[in-house]
């Protein structure tokens, strides 16, 4: 997962909820301008009369958008048309000068600023000593809270805006096709201020989120302490799995040839089970005094059977947190006046309708019900719900592994271990050894409290960061994957920051697209080992299996978001029956037929529900783009064209995706490919 910071100017990284009911919002937002239509229009007269050569519907655009952000306080309606007349750039050359000035300035900003929250995030994110109240306060200051409010009232926004307004995604994709490089980059610098929300209530979204991230890192689960009804236990005794990621991990490990394989996963879907409908109790969490039998849902303590209560609605306290601040921003939106709108068009640059559409497509394909009855045939068993995540077409669910874990310790015993070997596994994948260490040289390793994540840079002066848990025997198998997976997006992270022509188009399209390169990465993390590697058909059958998991995931993400924007007064225990309600729902429509059990709420047990809302519709739409750029990679001759083709696309910079992906492989973002090659797969 890539570690995503809230900087407040630029749109694709800005506030990235959703929502759908924003009339009133938006009506709201209309009166907070004290500039009239009048003013607008004489404003754009002027200007077009100092500036002859200027694009009359340019300066329109551009006076409109500075004016709806304008306050009172900034100053009178003859002062707004002063200012504007004066600080319109004169002639291109004039605009080009401007467009330079504030890039220096920006990545300055925003490198600093990001620098200021990696350093006091670092105690929640990283090993070490006990966290204290202290950590938590400080880890949830928002170094960029007050910087678009100092912009905008030293009127640095609005010569921005007024110079270089935003375009919808709609004249992004229509007229983009046309563009330059420096278009492209003079209407990126008009994402910068679409917004102008206050400190305070950035202030209080960075808390908020701090606090789901804080109780999504400590969210681990004792599995040497689960029992069976019968009081077996399966796991090791200093076993501890992260859910949902190290718990899915372990399930899927559990496809390999090793003693009571089935029952384990059996375990593992009780416990996913029990955090969805919070009847896990609170206790057992993080917390190894108890032991659980989750089917029975019964406690111990030194082996005397007690009460504790369960956690009810706590993880859907988290998500209505987030959402009631969301709300509070909608109010400052006048382009995108909505969460799910900011999200989509803003954020993602594709339409929610289009995702749903194309989701969907591919869930309810028959595709799916062929692929099912493969794994059916391979597993020799019904499927069950678990089966979404099948390891086997991967090469590594043949060999076991703690034979895997054994040999990522011994390599990689500490998180200098990995930085130093990153260099080798990039000429592994066919970069030259300059490029090696060049990229390696930008991207430092750290040890994670929690599953880890990659945190880009946003100054071309400071490294990209690694984070990933590893324990204190070493690296096990499973962190080296998604060390492996969270380097993919570092290499991105650097290409397209160090390496790109114009710093506002720094980045990629949205993170479905960073992550596409990780599941590229994370997908030859066993030839990084010294193993053989190659597309195959088993590696399509992965990716499509993959999608169809996390589709359905990334749906009942979204109904949520529809379901709260529709339901603002709803309680947290309202919420958490509206999730269940939701996942069962998607469940029934798409899974049941393929997997069976009815009614089963496995969907919603992501925790990127609770610390990172309205991101997973990325994963899938990243596995989709994956594809297409596998496909595209395949036809590459020899490993370094492999790594020449990674380089040249991942410094198109933020183009809309679709633009993007024309020019990246020749086609738009499509599930076509993928359904035809899994058709032609299991047809033979």
């Amino acid at each position: 997962m890539m570690k995503r910071i809230p900087t407040v100017m630029l749109a694709a990284a800005t506030m990235i909820m959703s929502g759908c009911n924003g009339n009133n919002n938006s009506n709201q937002q209309k009166t907070m301008s004290n500039i009239s239509e009048e003013t607008v229009n004489r404003t754009v007269q002027a200007i077009v009369e100092k500036c002859p050569q200027a694009d009359q519907a340019l300066v329109q655009k551009g006076v409109a958008q500075a004016a709806a952000l304008w306050r009172a306080e900034d100053g009178t309606e003859a002062e707004f048309g002063q200012f504007a007349a004066e600080s319109y750039a004169a002639t291109p050359e004039d605009r080009k000068v401007l467009f330079d000035k504030l890039s220096a300035a920006f990545e300055t900003l925003y490198g600093t600023s990001n620098q200021v929250a990696v350093r006091l995030q670092a105690p929640l994110h990283l090993t070490g000593p006990e966290l204290t109240g202290i950590d938590y306060i400080l880890g949830a200051f928002d170094p960029y809270s007050h910087l678009s409010d100092d912009l905008f009232a030293n009127k640095t926004a609005f010569v921005t805006i007024l110079n270089f307004p935003f375009y919808t995604l709609e004249e992004k994709n229509t007229l983009g096709k046309d563009w330059s490089r420096l278009d492209w980059a003079y209407a990126r610098m008009g994402d910068a201020f679409t917004t102008r929300v206050p400190a305070a209530v950035k202030a209080r979204y960075a808390q908020v989120l701090s606090g789901c991230e804080n109780y999504i890192a400590s969210y681990n689960i004792m599995m040497g302490h689960l029992l069976t009804d019968d009081g077996r236990r399966l796991f090791p005794e200093d076993m501890v799995l992260l859910s949902h990621w190290n718990l899915r991990d372990e399930l899927k490990s559990n496809y390999a040839d090793i003693p009571d394989a089935n029952e384990k996963q059996e375990m593992i879907f009780q416990v996913m089970l029990r955090i969805v409908d919070q009847t896990i109790p609170k206790d057992v969490v993080n917390n190894p005094a108890y032991d659980w039998a989750p089917y029975s849902n019964k406690t111990w303590q030194d082996g005397k059977e007690v009460q504790l209560q369960p956690e009810t609605d706590v993880r859907y306290s988290h998500i209505l947190n987030t959402f009631h601040v969301e709300e509070q921003i909608d109010l400052y939106s006048p382009e995108l006046p909505t969460g799910i709108a900011r999200n989509f068009e803003e954020g993602m640059e594709v339409s929610a309708k289009d995702i749903e559409e194309l989701f969907i497509r591919l869930i309810s394909s028959d595709e799916v019900k062929e692929v099912a009855a493969l794994i059916k045939e391979r597993l020799g068993r019904d499927l069950r719900p678990y089966d979404i995540w099948y390891d086997g077409f991967k090469s590594r669910s043949a060999m076991p592994e703690d034979e895997l874990t054994e040999m990522t310790r011994r390599k990689y015993p500490d998180a200098q271990a990995f930085a130093d070997d990153m260099p080798r596994m990039l000429r592994a994948l066919g970069f030259s050894a300059k490029d090696a260490r060049y990229l390696a040289e930008r991207i430092v390793v750290e040890p994670a409290r929690g599953s880890g994540h990659a945190w880009g840079a946003q100054g071309r002066w400071e490294p990209a960061r690694l984070r990933t848990r590893i324990g204190d025997k070493g690296m096990d198998y499973k962190g080296y994957n998604i060390a492996v997976h969270e380097f993919g997006h570092n290499v991105e992270q650097t290409l397209d920051l160090y390496d790109i022509d114009y710093y506002m188009l720094n980045g990629v399209p949205n993170t479905a697209y960073t992550e596409a390169l990780a599941f590229i990465f994370q997908k030859r993390d066993l030839q990084l080992l010294g193993f053989d590697y190659e597309m195959d058909d088993n590696t399509t059958l992965d990716i499509f299996w993959g999608a169809y998991e996390i589709m359905g995931v990334a749906l009942v993400d979204m109904y949520t978001w529809q379901w709260l924007y529709s339901h603002p007064d709803a309680t947290a225990s309202e919420l958490r029956d509206a999730v269940n309600s939701i996942a069962k729902d998607v469940w029934n429509k798409y899974y049941a037929p393929v997997l069976g059990t009815p009614d089963c709420p496995l969907l919603a047990v992501y925790s990127h529900m609770v610390n990172s809302p309205m991101y997973l519709p990325n994963y899938p739409f990243g596995h989709i783009i994956e594809y297409q750029l596998e496909s595209h990679l395949a036809q590459c001759r020899t490993k370094s064209e492999f790594a020449s083709e990674i380089r040249r696309i991942y410094t198109l910079g933020r183009l809309t995706p679709q633009i993007w992906m024309q020019q990246a492989v020749g086609s738009e973002v499509s599930v076509d490919p993928l359904l035809e090659a899994v058709s032609t797969i299991v047809s033979k």
